[in-house]
């Protein structure tokens, strides 16, 4: 059986990982992004429309005034009406998705491997600290991951700019000065990685703390005296 030292730092990394895993699933059905730009019909120079569009990684809604006429909100699904673009931006949206999962997946591992070391002395296999460090460190590089690919297709792409022209294909317009605002969706995906990195930590302070044990057990036979060595 663990000690109980051991069995303490596993469950609390478990549990620490399982909050990571409730915030991202949080994160993962809530608004992400918000986008807003100026609006006017097509060969028309006064821009006194808006349109808002927000994002949520599965669906979304747009908002329109005098883009080219008053609107109300309005749902789409966000990977159809992506594939209809097509482009960069359904890439890029399905890339930040699947890492997501990838995510989960892994503090699942994580957290089954946290749990099997809280009652077990297992040898070092997969299933011991190494194969523990992998998932979780896995978990943390994609989420950074998510995020600089999600910010760059919100910014950088005409994600955005292409799905309000197409919702006003019958009514063209002309669009510009976009503005994004990232939302809370996308800030939680922060406290997922800094969790992941804090399970890691929690299971290192444990592994260090059992090798200086040990390395202090066996400093007295290295430091006796040949003559009683040799007996």
């Amino acid at each position: 059986m663990p000690s109980r030292k051991k069995t303490l730092h596993f469950l609390s990394s478990a549990l620490v990982t399982s909050v990571s895993v409730g915030i991202l699933g949080y994160a993962m059905s809530t608004t992400w992004a918000a986008a807003t730009m100026d609006c006017a019909p097509s060969g028309n120079v006064l821009f006194n429309g808006t349109a808002v569009i927000e994002f949520k990684l599965f669906n979304g809604s747009w908002n329109r005034i005098n883009c080219p006429f008053f609107g109300r909100d309005e749902k789409f699904q966000v990977f159809p009406e992506l594939a209809k673009v097509g482009g960069a931006p359904i890439v890029l949206h399905s890339l930040s998705v699947g890492l997501l999962v990838l995510c989960l997946l892994f503090s699942a591992v994580s957290i089954l491997i946290s749990l099997y070391n809280s009652v077990s002395n297992p040898y070092e296999t997969y299933m011991g600290p190494v194969g523990f460090y992998a998932s979780s460190s896995l978990s943390a590089c994609l989420s950074l991951l998510v995020i600089m690919l999600f910010v760059v297709n919100i910014n950088v792409t005409d994600m955005a700019e292409d799905l309000v022209k197409k919702f006003s294909q019958d009514n063209p317009v002309d669009l510009r000065n976009k503005s994004a605002e990232m939302q809370i969706g996308y800030y939680l995906v922060i406290p997922y990685m800094v969790l992941s990195l804090l399970s890691i930590a929690l299971i290192y302070m444990y592994e260090h703390a059992a090798y200086t044990h040990k390395k202090e057990q066996q400093r007295p036979t290295e430091d006796a005296p040949k003559e009683i060595m040799m007996y």
